[in-house]
């Protein structure tokens, strides 16, 4: 279950500081500094979500949904407001942001396992599976900077299917990787549905409509709307005057 309540999340944005002679008498002569603004990426959004629920969440580019899972993940702390999640937390992030592009691809499983509280002996057992999910090869025991985004996202789709936690963050990345592995992922999608609590975050109507048993539509930090995923998409697109679902890849 995860209970949210009049969230705010903000970030503090340094503006451009004036270059040359200017900057130099403002800042070091008289002490000034350019003030620096304040960025409400999030603001008082509200909702619960109950164990079992797929939740698809929507909204343009900037609207607040990577932030979102980043708070339900702890990796933000909320500035206004609380945020209660009852379950373990198994992070997909969009393409394998979190990796470590130095490491080969099964020393990050080992690093991923731990940082969602994995132990190495629960890791042991589990990551035959995941090497033979991602598919990726030799490739496994290369540095994951040489990895094309299919292949990370091949990878870090299998980590958090195999972590076997309550609760799963995904973002932008279903569509990710060649048709054979859409199709193993779409499959993987279904099994857990219900089983588990899964956060969606996607540009693809279709996929969302496909998956989620609940829709959120967050527009500039605020929830739009929340409820049957139908309705949702309908007034999303209508406020972004789209008359139309097109089936593409996640963005």
């Amino acid at each position: 279950m995860i209970q949210v309540t009049d969230l705010g999340i903000k970030f503090r944005m340094e503006k451009r500081r004036r270059s040359g002679a200017l900057a130099f008498l403002l800042e070091r002569s008289r002490g000034w500094r350019q003030p620096a603004a304040e960025f409400w990426a999030l603001r008082h959004v509200s909702f619960r979500v109950e164990r079992g629920d797929t939740v698809g969440i929507i909204g343009r580019n900037g609207s607040g949904k990577s932030t979102l899972l980043r708070v339900v993940a702890g990796i933000y702390p909320p500035d206004e407001g609380n945020v209660l999640v009852d379950g373990e937390v198994s992070t997909l992030f969009g393409l394998g942001s979190g990796f470590n592009g130095d490491l080969s691809g099964r020393d990050n499983i080992y690093l991923d396992g731990i940082l969602i509280g994995l132990t190495k002996n629960q890791i042991d057992g589990i990551i035959d599976g995941i090497i033979e999910f991602a598919d990726i090869g030799d490739f496994i025991d290369m540095p994951v900077r040489t990895y094309s985004s299919g292949m990370r996202s091949r990878l870090g789709f299998a980590i958090a299917m195999y972590s076997d936690k309550d609760i799963v963050l995904i973002d932008e990345i279903m569509g990710a990787g060649d048709a054979a592995f859409r199709q193993k992922a779409d499959a993987e999608m279904e099994r857990i549905i219900g089983q588990k609590t899964v956060l969606l975050v996607s540009h693809s109507m279709p996929t969302i409509q496909r998956f989620a048993n609940k829709v959120m539509w967050l527009d500039r930090g605020l929830l739009q709307a929340m409820g049957d995923p139908k309705t949702v998409i309908e007034q999303y697109l209508t406020a972004s005057k789209v008359t139309k679902l097109v089936a593409t890849q996640d963005d």
